[in-house]
């Protein structure tokens, strides 16, 4: 009876840190695809949001100017920056990052940088420069998802 015992309480033993190993494998599985789909929605978001402050950027500078055109993209860039700012939190609640957080500042300075350009000789120039920073952002943020 005693060896009855024992061995039920091994296999019992043995099954519950079995399950408990899955389960840390299934929480673990589960937070690597929500970082990935926060840092590539984040990634879209931001891009997304560039190309409409650069529709901005060309509407107001259009000769002559069409005053419903420019207002609609103001609106749609408002828009744009209001999901980015989602994909920055969402980002910063599943994967707060000291590595990253530098990198989103720098994709942040240049789309705040594109409604200052001067000509569009500049305007390409920041959009090439946000272009490697959201190229940065995300090799270093691949490297965090394995």
């Amino acid at each position: 009876m005693a060896g009855t015992l024992t061995g039920s309480l091994s296999t019992y033993l043995f099954q519950r840190r079995i399950a408990e190993r899955a389960h840390a494998a299934s929480r673990e599985e589960r937070l690597r695809q929500e970082r990935l789909a926060a840092y590539s929605g984040y990634a879209g978001a931001v891009s997304e949001l560039k190309r409409g402050l650069i529709t901005v950027w060309f509407r107001r500078r259009a000769s002559p100017r069409d005053e419903d055109a420019y207002r609609t993209a103001r609106v749609e860039s408002d828009r744009l920056g209001a999901a980015a700012d989602t994909a920055d939190f969402r980002l910063q609640l599943v994967a707060d990052d000291p590595v990253l957080r530098p990198l989103m500042d720098a994709i942040r300075a240049k789309v705040g940088a594109i409604d200052a350009a001067e000509d569009r000789q500049q305007l390409i120039v920041i959009e090439s420069e946000f272009e490697q920073a959201v190229r940065a952002f995300l090799d270093a943020a691949a490297r965090r998802i394995d």
